[in-house]
Formats: C-alpha cells, structure tokens, sequence
C-alpha cells in the first residue's frame, strides 16, 4: 500500500522525472541523439474484451433515434394543431432543444413528471405518455453524445471498461479469431540502447505517431534527430514531408521496400507504372508503345500537404501482345502516379540501401527492437495493469525508468569488471 501511495503521487510528474533521469545518463554516457532508432508496440489494456463502443455504430444509431423522435414530435404537433404550440421539426437535434420543447408541452397541459403515475393498475395518460417517451429520447441522445465526446475525432472506438484503451489489432490473439481487443500504442525511441523518448498514442496505425513523437522529442531535447530510423509502418507521403520540413533525414521505409528491394522481377517488371517510359510531352509510355494520358487527379484522405494521385487512361489498348500480362480487364488500362513520392521513394532507397543505411538498419532492429524484447520477453510485461490513459503513462514511463536505469547499471558494472 505504501509504495502504492507513493507512485500514485508521481502521477504528475513522471514525465518530467523520466526525462530528468534519462538526460543525466545520456550526458554521463555521451548518447548520440542525432540517431534516433523508433519502433512501437500494442499492449493489451486492463480492459474486458467484450465492451466495446463502436463510433460508426453510434453514429448510425444516433440517426435512427432522430427519425423516432421527428415521428414523435410530428405525433405531438398533430395533437396540438389546433391549441396555438408547434414543436419545431428538424433533420438533427441537440438534447437542449429536446428539452425546451419537452418543458413547453408540459407546460400547456400543466403536467409535472415527478407527479405521473406508476405501478401495477395505475394508467398515464396520452400526453404523460408522449412526455415520457420524449424524455427517453433526451435521455438517450445524450448517451451517444457522450459516446462519441469520448471517440473524439482521432479513434473509432473506446472500451467501457477503459475509455482510454482504443480496440487494436494484437500480435498475439489469444481467440485466433483475428478480433480487436482493447489496448494502447506505446511508442518509443531508442539511442545508444537508452530509452530518450516515448508516448503512449491511442492510434492504432504508427503513421499517426511518428509526428507527435517527434515533437515530444523536439519539446524534450530542444532538437530534432538527424536520423529518425523507422520500419515501413512510419513510412508515409505525410511524414516524409515532415521530415524534409524539419531537417530530418528520410531513413523510414515504405510499404513495398523490402519487395522492392529483395524481389528483383518486381523491381524490374516493365508493366509497373514506375518503371514506363516517359514521352516528349512527360505522358507515360507503356512497353507497347501506347501513350497514357492524363484523366484527372483525386485528393488522397488523410494527407495534410495536399498530396494528389494522378489517374492516367491508356489511350487504346485493343489488340495489345501484353494485355494478359499488363491488365485484368477487357477497358483501356489505368494507372495511379504520384511523381513527389515516386522521386521520395527512390531517395529513401538511396540513403537505406548505402552503407551508412545499412548501419541504420542493423542498429534499429537491435536497439528499439532489443527494447521491447527486454522488457515484453524477459520481463514478462505484456499488458497493462492499471486503467485510464493517465495512470497508463504513469505505469509506462516507471517500466521505461527503471529499463534505463537497469541498462545503466549493467554497464558501470561491466566497465568495472573490466577494469
């Protein structure tokens, strides 16, 4: 209990704590925080699995209760048509409105709610009864408000045993039914075998962390990393562009790198759109000499640098030697091209396939990798005890403290024995 007490009041100040110490030991051991090796994992919350509140769901049921209650108020109105009170009829409510109205029907017939009837025998009236339904539909209205206030904008689910816990996909699926459970993404980063950096994310892609963590980074040490080494699941138009913003080298792979690199037929397969030659005019040419051109360019969701995918249209397949091997349908064929990340592509190659990126390479798959190894295999920590997003962070950055502290401690031992 005391050493309950006791980490209960370092809840506030944790983080601060976690940095303090970790930057006496990166100062101590000279860390090279210019690179910086990131990697995430999902950790199963101390949640039930089976208490999920779905936003898509909440959403359409919300709908559903807007039409009952414009049937309902429409019902009211047509009682009341003839008594000088209309309740106004929408497409969309909001529980405040709901509530004027409920008071100003109670109002005309001089009705009290805590005056109607209940129990076995006893019968309510026609507008106690509509007063009552209504006051259910308020009720319920703001039941899913509250649902989705707790969604917020950035997830599309939550846990009613944990709100703060998001349903993910687990490595580890114990039903091996590929069901979601409700966990959190932790994500760190590693330099030099230190923990220097971490955040817990209720995202369930690690696209949407790099950016916030970098900042965190950014916040912590006054600095960016020269080299913020990630794995394919970092890797997106979004956060190269972040990075060539802030200075920061492009060494995340990207989706297909390791096909790219290791499946020489894909790489040179003279059908991919990459790899079709270019005209006078810059209209892509397939290997049967026909010109692309260009249909229109779409908006890609979710980009935040208005990235646009260009659509280009073979101008006439008919008769083609390669159709079997160059399409799958009867129409003329088309093609996606986003020439910016094409050219980011080719340079991510470059900078990872060079020696330097080889090094970058072999150190993160040891280092952030090593981290989660130690504490997840050797240690046995594989879900979270405690709930709620703040006491989640407190739990983490005391597993990440005392990680540091252990890889610390193992080295001054070490330097000893040798001396």
């Amino acid at each position: 209990r005391s050493f309950g007490y006791f980490i209960e009041d370092l809840k506030e100040s944790i983080e601060d704590l976690f940095y303090g110490i970790t930057k006496e030991i990166t100062e101590a051991e000279g860390v090279d925080l210019k690179h910086l090796y990131i990697d995430g994992t999902k950790l199963e919350a101390n949640a039930n699995k089976y208490t999920f509140v779905w936003k898509k769901s909440t959403e359409k049921s919300r709908y559903k209760l807007y039409g009952r209650i414009a049937a309902l108020l429409e019902a009211m109105n047509e009682e009341l048509r003839y008594e000088g009170l209309k309740l106004e009829s929408k497409s969309e409510y909001i529980p405040e409105e709901l509530e004027e109205m409920l008071l100003a029907y109670l109002d005309h017939y001089g009705l009290k709610e805590s005056e109607f009837p209940h129990g076995k025998g006893r019968h309510k009236t026609e507008q106690q009864r509509k007063a009552e339904q209504l006051r259910k539909y308020i009720r319920k209205l703001e039941e899913y408000g509250e649902k989705l206030r707790i969604c917020g904008e950035d997830r599309n689910s939550y846990s009613k045993t944990d709100p703060g816990a998001t349903f993910m996909h687990m490595k580890k699926d114990h039903m091996r039914n590929d069901q979601t459970l409700p966990g959190y993404n932790i994500q760190i980063g590693a330099a030099d075998e230190y923990v220097v950096v971490a955040d817990i994310y209720r995202y369930r892609s690690d696209q949407d962390c790099f950016q916030p963590l970098m900042e965190k980074y950014h916040e912590r040490y006054g600095m960016y990393p020269r080299y913020p080494v990630a794995d394919a699941g970092y890797g997106s138009y979004n956060n190269y562009l972040y990075c060539e913003e802030k200075g920061m080298e492009k060494v995340m792979k990207f989706t297909m790198y390791e096909k790219t690199v290791k499946d020489k037929e894909y790489r040179e397969n003279p059908f991919r759109a990459e790899n079709f030659g270019r005209d006078e005019d810059g209209n892509p040419i397939c290997p049967n000499g026909k010109r692309f051109l260009l249909s229109y360019r779409k908006t890609v969701p979710g980009n935040r640098y208005g990235r646009q995918m260009e659509i280009y249209t073979c101008e006439d397949c008919s008769g083609c030697p390669y159709a079997e091997r160059c399409k799958k349908t009867d129409k003329n064929r088309s093609i996606n091209l986003n020439e910016e990340l094409s050219s980011i592509h080719k340079e991510v190659l470059e900078n990872l396939e060079s020696i330097h990126g080889a090094y970058l390479r072999m150190n993160r798959s040891i280092q952030a990798e090593g981290v989660f190894g130690v504490i997840k295999q050797d240690r046995k920590y594989r879900r979270i005890s405690r709930r709620g997003h703040e006491n989640v962070k407190l739990e983490i950055f005391l597993v990440l403290l005392g990680y540091n502290l252990y890889k610390y401690c193992r080295k001054q031992t070490k330097l000893q024995e040798a001396a």
